[in-house]
C-alpha cells in the first residue's frame, strides 16, 4: 500500500488536535467536573496527550497505512493476492 495525502483527514486531523490541545490546557477542569478530582489529574492528562498524538497521526493520514500493516499481517493467509 503506498501512502496518500488527503486534506479532508488533514482538517479532521488538525480539528482533532485542536480539541486535544484544549483538552490538555484544561484538564484540571474537566477533571473536577467531570471525574475524581485531583487523583484523576494524571489519568485526564495523559488521554489529552493520547488525543494530541491520534490527531496528529490523522492529519498526515498514517492511520490508514498502520491499519494496513495490522490487517495484512494477521489476516495475510486469507487474503487473495
Amino acid at each position: 500500500m503506498e501512502y496518500h495525502f488527503s486534506i479532508a483527514w488533514f482538517v479532521a486531523g488538525f480539528v482533532v488536535t485542536c480539541l486535544g490541545g484544549l483538552f490538555m490546557k484544561y484538564h484540571q477542569w474537566v477533571a473536577d467536573n467531570f471525574g475524581g478530582g485531583i487523583g484523576s489529574y494524571d489519568r485526564y492528562k495523559l488521554a489529552a496527550l493520547i488525543t494530541v498524538a491520534l490527531g496528529l497521526i490523522f492529519m498526515v493520514n498514517l492511520h490508514s497505512v498502520l491499519l494496513y500493516w495490522i490487517f495484512s499481517g494477521l489476516f495475510s493467509g486469507i487474503a487473495n493476492q
